[in-house]
């Protein structure tokens, strides 16, 4: 099982990583998307073809979603390849009406994905199967209905976990426990201190996560262009010991 990231910068895209957006591939089935912020579907290209995967979402936030849209448009209408069959997608009960409405040509209209993905909601802690993909979402917290995701392959031992966009979680901490990889958003910078509570996680938050979790390597993504990344990294490592990895478009994971 492999993890691509196709971008992670926080809230905003950032000259050469786009807003969230990963990549799972497994062996003779098809990937899994996991979100698709802007400007990850151009990146998504690079690596496969759009049409021959499954996707979810942690949460409908703009920088999490509007590229789907996109995706839509080259399913439907690709002259040579468009989409030859239905898809799984997953996500917060309200999907299907909030990305209706981004590719409806009514104003008022919500365009009707069923004729290319087949939608079902997430219900906490129950595990999805998509082909050769098993994810568990739990809920975190954040100012909407939100999941991180714990992804593991059936009949593998490799294992991942997304947080999504959350704040202090106990729930975050059993997604994530003994994961390989814990792609953990840090958007607040080194610390959250003085910052609202219940929508982003610090440097220093995301390594106590990883401490407590039990993970091998911590990934820290959705980190705003404007953050101070070296402090960021630093608040992290001061607390897990563990491999810390800055998360970057265009890096591969293999678990």
């Amino acid at each position: 099982m492999q993890l691509t990231i196709l971008g992670c910068s926080g809230s905003v895209g950032a000259p050469g990583n786009p807003a969230s957006g990963y990549l799972i591939s497994v062996d003779d089935a098809p990937s899994v998307v996991m979100d698709l912020g802007p400007g990850t579907f151009a990146n998504l290209q690079v690596h496969q073809d759009p049409t021959d995967a499954h996707v979810v979402f942690s949460h409908l936030h703009a920088d999490h979603c509007l590229d789907f849209p996109s995706l839509m448009v080259w399913r439907r209408f690709h002259p040579d390849a468009p989409s030859k069959g239905r898809n799984l997608c997953i996500g917060p009960a309200h999907t299907p009406v909030h990305l209706g409405r981004l590719s409806s040509d009514d104003p008022d209209g919500v365009d009707d994905m069923s004729d290319t993905f087949a939608f079902s909601p997430w219900s906490e802690r129950q595990t999805e199967i998509l082909d050769r993909v098993r994810i568990t979402p739990y809920r975190v917290a954040h100012p909407v209905e939100t999941y991180a995701m714990r992804v593991e392959e059936t009949g593998g031992t490799g294992s991942f976990c997304y947080s999504g966009d959350t704040g202090v979680s106990t729930n975050l901490v059993e997604a994530a426990r003994g994961v390989d990889y814990f792609f953990c958003e840090a958007g607040w910078g080194p610390t959250s201190e003085g910052r609202p509570e219940g929508m982003h996680l610090s440097g220093a938050d995301a390594g106590r996560a990883a401490r407590e979790a039990g993970v091998k390597t911590l990934v820290l993504v959705h980190i705003q262009p404007w953050a101070d990344v070296e402090a960021t990294v630093a608040a992290a490592r001061a607390e897990f010991d563990g491999e810390i990895v800055l998360g970057q478009a265009g890096m591969v994971f293999d678990a």
